[in-house]
């Protein structure tokens, strides 16, 4: 057994939790599903977990705060983002109001994200077509593809 070995095989939940939060937020459920896959026990891991959001070093609002902001930047839409943070074991009411709390014109944020992907509407339906997938597939609904569509390459933006 190597040494790098005896020090992972010896290191505490917390020690690998608080390793794992040094590099960035986590969600209560991703950092179970990483500890019991290093092979803590599932006792040690709710007490160490609960102990870290008692002290305010884990929290999933906060995740959840991070997670929309850092998805905004990428510019992803709404539909797309509550997806992913549920998807990571954050309560829907949450991931409701870090989305709420972002205060973003999703309309705007859309034309943005297709300007920047395409350079005209493009002339024909299947162009158009092509343009609203990919809208649709940064999570923006249709009221904001058909916006964007419309307005993404207008001037006074």
């Amino acid at each position: 057994m190597t040494r790098t070995t005896e020090v992972a095989d010896s290191a505490s939940p917390r020690d690998d939790a608080i390793r794992l939060l040094a590099r960035r937020e986590y969600a209560r459920a991703e950092l179970e599903s990483r500890l019991s896959t290093k092979g803590h026990a599932p006792q040690a891991i709710a007490e160490c977990l609960d102990a870290l959001a008692e002290e305010g070093l884990q929290s999933d609002r906060r995740f959840a705060e991070h997670f929309v902001r850092s998805r905004l930047m990428r510019g992803q839409g709404p539909v797309k983002i509550h997806a992913d943070v549920s998807q990571r074991g954050v309560p829907r009411e949450w991931a409701d109001e870090a989305l709420a709390d972002a205060d973003v014109d999703w309309y705007q944020l859309a034309c943005e994200a297709l300007a920047k992907r395409f350079s005209e509407p493009g002339e024909r339906p299947r162009d158009r077509a092509r343009r609203e997938r990919f809208l649709a597939g940064r999570g923006f609904d249709f009221a904001h593809v058909r916006y964007a569509l419309s307005h993404a390459w207008d001037d006074e933006r």
